[in-house]
């Protein structure tokens, strides 16, 4: 048997089974390898971007494209410039390599605003992620608490500010795009985030005993605005279209930036732009790092259609602020785990109490029993 969860999951990648806390349903394992890669998602050269005329409107049109179609893509040729992204990436192989004593001194359990944990920042988790994360908050400048951010290694801090700034701008360019097409002023997306909120989160997913088993990040939807993944040549970003029906692995490539929108760019389109549906599948080979740069609305921000076409309802009945539809957002996923959770717990009782009959009761037989 594994060893039990401890902060690291450095010891836990040398035993040869996952301990149980990592362990997920059969629905929720991963069906398509992480190095299966496929070519569905674009890529788009920004090379043109910057010109007028109609090599930036194809361009443009294959963005918005992308958006209505899978809700994520890749961009190359960006202008971030490629030695600031090496550095990010070589700080943050250093920082996850770290004794735990170091790492921990970061350790943002309690309710902290960044830091360093295991699988994730949310409280009352069923099944844990297999990964560790370090996070903290970029922007607004004043928003910043250095004493959350690593100071180790020592360039942490100098090398994150710059990334930062221009991933940020990488982003608003992108948004532009995206609000001319749907009628607004280029501003009209970054406006109606009232003051651009930017938070990074480097993922470290170690090698796994029994990948089959586990997710390095469960499946689900960013809640903000849109989000801009940097991830390295190992695979295991995967996304659907189809409720988790079908998988594609996302090909991994040099130097590019995964894009995906988030639930706040999808309700701000009336729906038009879908909101990327993702997870990340791990491996027993190697260890994979990503950089995922979320920029996303003030809590206030007001959540709701910018703008409808002629003959279009709102998607949404209501106006709320970010605040509470992220809450809502977050306590719903704990909740249908937590239902879940019974479910399988009612399932083994009644197997217990009749053999003969084992695997007859379903889950989500008992899941809808429950919620019912």
């Amino acid at each position: 048997m594994a060893q039990a969860v401890g902060v690291s999951l450095t010891t836990q990648a040398k035993e040869s089974t996952l301990h149980p806390k990592f362990i997920r349903d059969e629905d929720e394992r991963p069906k398509v390898a992480y190095d299966q890669f496929s070519s569905e998602i674009p890529v788009i050269s920004l090379a043109r971007i910057d010109e007028s005329g109609d090599k930036r409107a194809e361009v443009c049109r294959r963005i918005v494209a992308a958006c209505e179609d899978w809700g994520i893509f890749q961009v190359v040729d960006h202008g971030v410039d490629p030695m600031v992204v090496e550095g990010m990436t070589r700080l943050a192989r250093e920082f996850f390599a770290l004794p735990d004593h170091e790492k921990l001194r970061f350790d943002m359990s309690g309710g902290k605003k960044g830091g360093f944990i295991v699988s994730s920042h949310l409280q009352g988790e069923v099944v844990q992620d297999w990964r560790e994360i370090v996070t903290y908050f970029s922007y607004p400048i004043t928003a910043r608490d250095y004493s959350r951010w690593p100071d180790k290694p020592v360039e942490w801090q100098a090398v994150t500010e710059g990334y930062s700034q221009l991933v940020m701008e990488l982003g608003c360019k992108l948004l532009e795009i995206l609000s001319e097409a749907m009628g607004l002023e280029r501003d009209g997306l970054s406006k109606a985030c009232m003051e651009m909120d930017q938070k990074i989160v480097v993922n470290f997913y170690p090698k796994c005993p029994q990948p089959d088993l586990t997710l390095g990040l469960k499946r689900h939807t960013d809640p903000g605005l849109i989000t801009l993944l940097l991830q390295d040549q190992v695979g295991g970003l995967q996304a659907t279209r189809d409720a988790g029906n079908t998988w594609i692995t996302v090909q991994p490539i040099q130097g590019a930036f995964v894009v995906n929108l988030g639930d706040f760019a999808h309700y701000l389109s009336n729906g038009r732009f879908k909101n990327a549906d993702h997870q990340a599948v791990v491996n027993s080979k190697c260890s994979r790092l990503s950089i995922a740069t979320f920029q996303n609305p003030a809590p206030d921000a007001k959540v709701y259609p910018l703008k409808l076409r002629e003959g279009e309802k709102a998607v949404m009945e209501e106006a709320i602020t970010f605040s509470e539809m992220y809450k809502r957002k977050m306590s719903n996923d704990l909740e249908l785990a937590r239902l879940k959770k019974l479910a399988n717990e009612k399932k083994l009782q009644e197997d217990s109490k009749n053999p003969k009959f084992e695997n007859k009761v379903e889950p989500c037989k008992v899941l809808e029993e429950i919620l019912a």
